[in-house]
């Protein structure tokens, strides 16, 4: 039987939103992509490495990590025209721009001594190695990589708009990074300061570097296939210096209870926890863990 020609383009049209909802559904499954937390990561160390991007090994794999959101200047002269636009942005000489990134390296060599966590979406940052280079966020004891590198005049802001894990938008990132920079452009340190002999000077009041986390809404974190919650590793924070941030990473602590916490100091030992308002014998055998 031929449908009527009104069925027809009823059918028609029922078909083309049928297109467009599988359409929308398999773009929204292809964006997807959940963040990957490595744990207690070690540097490698390597000739090709520099400030932002370097070998790293987790567990048994090896891969090479580029900052996300900073870029510090090359080492070597094989890119002339990022180095003449990296040395533009520091107002200085491509030389110097070279200098700066020796100094960055050397930087981040330091920072990465210890053990260190990654945060990366698996997303190709490219290069000429074999070996996968992927974007990612590192953090350091302190707190995050490429913070820490702007903060000293080592990098500047620039590069992919990824928004960091755990936070809602790219914006604030974007801010407290050109406000690292900023001061660092004002005390002339690191790339901003090598005229006058500061390249090598570190800031001596380091900012709140961030911590990131891993959410609770949409963002799910994943480590070779298995799960992890909080990527905080047990019995490392101290109880008398932690900061709110740190504070707030630890399952069940929230900014009130950080804050309860921090106006308890000094504390003996983090045993004195249950003195803290709120913190009765359960709370405590979930928090206790994480201190020292």
């Amino acid at each position: 039987m031929i449908p009527s020609p009104l069925l027809f383009l009823q059918l028609v049209r029922r078909a083309a939103l049928v297109v467009v909802f599988l359409g929308v559904a398999i773009v929204n499954l292809g964006a997807r992509s959940d963040w990957i937390v490595l744990e207690n990561c070690r540097l490698i160390l390597n000739p090709a490495n520099d400030g932002d991007s370097f070998h790293v090994s987790a567990g048994n794999e090896e891969y090479i990590f580029r900052l996300s959101l900073v870029d510090a200047p090359e080492t070597e002269g094989m890119d002339p025209r990022r180095l003449i636009e990296q040395a533009q942005h520091f107002e200085i000489t491509v030389p110097q721009a070279i200098e700066v990134g020796e100094a960055a390296k050397a930087f981040t060599r330091e920072k990465l001594a210890e053990p260190f966590t990654v945060f990366t979406r698996r997303s190709d940052a490219m290069g000429r190695s074999k070996i996968e280079r992927l974007y990612a966020f590192v953090q350091t004891k302190e707190g995050d990589l490429g913070e820490q590198l702007v903060r000293n005049g080592l990098a500047r802001v620039h590069g992919a708009r990824v928004i960091p894990p755990g936070v809602s938008g790219l914006q604030p990132e974007r801010q407290k990074l050109q406000q690292f920079e900023d001061e660092a452009k004002q005390e002339k340190i690191g790339g901003w300061g090598i005229n006058v002999g500061r390249l090598n000077e570190r800031v001596e009041k380091p900012g709140a570097y961030s911590f990131f986390t891993l959410g609770s809404k949409g963002i799910s974190g994943k480590k070779r296939g298995s799960v992890v919650g909080v990527t905080l590793p047990l019995g490392k924070i101290d109880i008398n210096t932690a900061t709110e941030e740190e504070l707030k990473t630890i399952p069940g602590v929230g900014p009130v209870m950080a804050a309860r916490i921090i106006a308890a100091r000094p504390f003996q030992s983090a045993d004195d926890l249950k003195k803290v308002n709120g913190i009765g014998d359960k709370k405590y055998e979930t928090i206790r863990p994480y201190f020292k």
